[in-house]
């Protein structure tokens, strides 16, 4: 199965069925110092209601195509060269920050970024800083039955938390907007594995109980396909394979160089280039 341009129709989700996609990047090309392309002619779907993980290793250019979603590529003189991102079909990628939080559309950066100074009740006022009292109420019980972690540490200073209760605190915070698209980058990173099962729960409740719409970014590929529906993999800024999450899981390039399921060691550095040269979708 090779990726193309074209926005799939995921029919192999709903078999004759096309799903019309949430959000959309549109042939994306991303350049950073007017120098440097970072994303080449990147085309991937998130229908509405779905899990769709982006999997790839470091530095593929997962977090750079979150970051000109979120509108935030100019901290780093990032720039949208070509393509265009879309949500409910209007163009956003050209749109302040606020604006697209605003929209619905909310991502959960790497590295959790929560208000260190802050307490876990002042984190989440921040999320929810545009809504009502009683909004922010109901909303904030929701992240507490989510997260009874966050519960009991209310009024702890987040910088001294764990990197779990961190990330959790991140998802909350970010819940907080009421988001209709939520992306998650790297939410594993670091993490030990009960801590990422919870958050992994959590996820899959978002999506079955209030039917919110995930952007997965991964490189832990095993505990992403096991939740998403769709799957895309991305290296050296591009494309390289898609398909339904079962699918890529069953599929022995996916599980050799993703899922860690090959054969014997390799001894040698004439093997090791051998194996280099057998990811034959980099041709």
């Amino acid at each position: 199965m090779s990726a193309t341009a074209n926005i799939p129709s995921f029919s192999s989700i709903q078999p004759g069925i096309v799903v019309t996609p949430l959000l959309e990047f549109r042939n994306v090309q991303i350049v950073y110092d007017n120098a440097i392309e970072a994303i080449r002619d990147v085309s991937l779907a998130v229908p509405k209601g779905n899990i769709v993980a982006l999997l790839g290793s470091n530095g593929a250019g997962k977090s750079t195509l979150l970051k000109a979603m979120s509108g935030v590529l100019y901290t780093e003189e990032g720039k949208l060269e070509s393509g265009s991102i879309q949500f409910k079909g209007e163009n956003i990628h050209h749109l302040s920050p606020d604006v697209i939080v605003r929209k619905g559309v909310v991502q959960v950066p790497e590295g959790r970024r929560v208000f260190a100074s802050l307490t876990v009740d002042e984190n989440l006022q921040m999320g929810g800083f545009l809504c009502s009292a009683a909004e922010f109420k109901v909303r904030r019980d929701r992240v507490f039955e989510l997260f009874p972690r966050l519960a009991e540490r209310r009024q702890q200073i987040a910088g001294y938390m764990s990197g779990g209760e961190q990330q959790m605190l991140a998802i909350g915070r970010a819940l907080m907007t009421e988001p209709v698209a939520l992306a998650l980058d790297e939410p594993s990173l670091g993490l030990a594995p009960l801590v990422i099962d919870r958050i992994y729960d959590v996820v899959a409740r978002l999506r079955k109980e209030l039917g919110l719409t995930v952007l997965l970014v991964e490189q832990n590929a095993q505990r992403a396909l096991d939740i998403a529906d769709h799957a895309y993999i991305l290296e050296n800024g591009r494309i390289v394979l898609d398909g339904s999450a079962q699918s890529l899981s069953r599929n022995a390039d996916v599980q050799e160089f993703y899922l860690g399921m090959s054969g014997a060691a390799r001894k040698s550095l004439r093997e090791v280039k051998h194996y280099k040269r057998r990811k034959r979708w980099l041709s």
